[in-house]
């Protein structure tokens, strides 16, 4: 793809959750001026990402009354700008990063000219995937009692002693389901078929469970409740038939999508479609750039280690600059930022 050269910039960084505003903070600190690629809101994916539509964050360090998603992101945001940080509001549609090791790297914005970086962090995060039902999305918005994250929510008061379904038949739909648990009254799992997909030991811990009960060949129609989750309607995958369960919450656990589409395969993917990074690292197989957050990990999925990983990835970035591109370094950028 041709691209007509804008500037050049040292740190571009493609994202707007908290591990993008992280990596934003280190690399501010460290002199590296960086820019930040935050997004316009599009279908499936806003700027902030899966914090956007999450009403109360209890287990982010440093909040100890709690937080609303919005807010968190606003305020990493804040810390961001306040070391300079500048921002640009366009998705990043493509990239080039076929140059070799001393091309520059070159990255396509939406509206606006191309923009050539010595080092680019890529923190685009993974959207949730789900059932595209009536209900569904309004519940989960509006913090009615649909979710897509139980160790994200399933603590919350709302859903203590409750009743809830978790929708899905993998291992993180076992996973989820084992960990409302220790919150819920009951808890159903809703799926399609009469056997679980997960993995053996996941699927039995799930079978044996006492307070969880499968609901087996159900294809969910509808999230019932006008303000709050009041049941799922289901039909039967064979016979058709239609019945309600009376449900106080409903987790969706049918797999993450990561938000890589617009890097054309010109990084390393694993099998589930996350970007490759050396262990322990976030250094992809380009050199320069760098992963963070939900869109390297399908593992963990949380704010904390998000950002965890957004500071690893710019102070990887940092270091790899002073050493292949020795003008983009400052003595403030030899040290870590701290």
């Amino acid at each position: 793809m041709e691209m007509q050269q804008r500037e050049r910039e040292t740190l571009v960084i493609i994202g707007s959750g908290p591990a993008a505003w992280t990596a934003a903070i280190y690399g501010a600190r460290a002199n590296l001026s960086p820019v930040v690629f935050e997004g316009e809101p599009v279908r499936e994916m806003i700027p902030g990402g899966q914090l956007m539509t999450t009403t109360e964050v209890e287990n982010f360090p440093g909040f100890p009354e709690g937080v609303t998603g919005p807010e968190l992101v606003e305020r990493i945001k804040e810390q961001a700008l306040r070391f300079g940080t500048r921002t640009v509001a366009e998705n990043i549609a493509a990239v080039d990063f076929a140059g070799g090791p001393e091309a520059p790297l070159r990255l396509l914005p939406s509206y606006s000219a191309a923009v050539e970086a010595a080092a680019v962090i890529v923190a685009t995060g993974a959207r949730a995937n789900w059932l595209g039902i009536p209900g569904e999305e309004r519940l989960a918005q509006s913090g009615g009692g649909v979710s897509a994250c139980a160790v994200c929510d399933g603590a919350l008061p709302f859903y203590r002693g409750k009743r809830l379904a978790v929708v899905g038949g993998g291992d993180s739909a076992m996973e989820e389901a084992l960990y409302l648990t220790k919150f819920a009254g009951e808890v159903l799992v809703v799926h399609r078929r009469d056997a679980f997909r997960a993995s053996k030991v996941m699927a039995e811990r799930v079978l044996a469970h006492p307070k969880i009960r499968p609901v087996w060949h159900a294809r969910p129609v509808e999230v019932v409740g006008d303000e709050v989750v009041r049941g799922l309607l289901v039909e039967h995958a064979l016979s058709g038939e239609r019945h309600t369960l009376e449900i106080d919450g409903l987790f969706v656990a049918i797999g993450h999508t990561p938000n890589t589409a617009f890097l054309g395969g010109q990084l390393g993917l694993d099998a589930k479609g996350y970007i490759q990074v050396q262990p322990w690292r976030t250094a992809t197989t380009v050199p320069g750039v760098f992963a963070a957050g939900d869109v390297m990990d399908s593992y963990y999925r949380q704010a904390i280690t998000a950002a965890g990983t957004g500071a690893m990835a710019a102070l990887e970035a940092e270091r790899w600059l002073a050493h292949h591109v020795p003008a983009a370094a400052s003595p403030a950028a030899l040290a870590p930022a701290r």
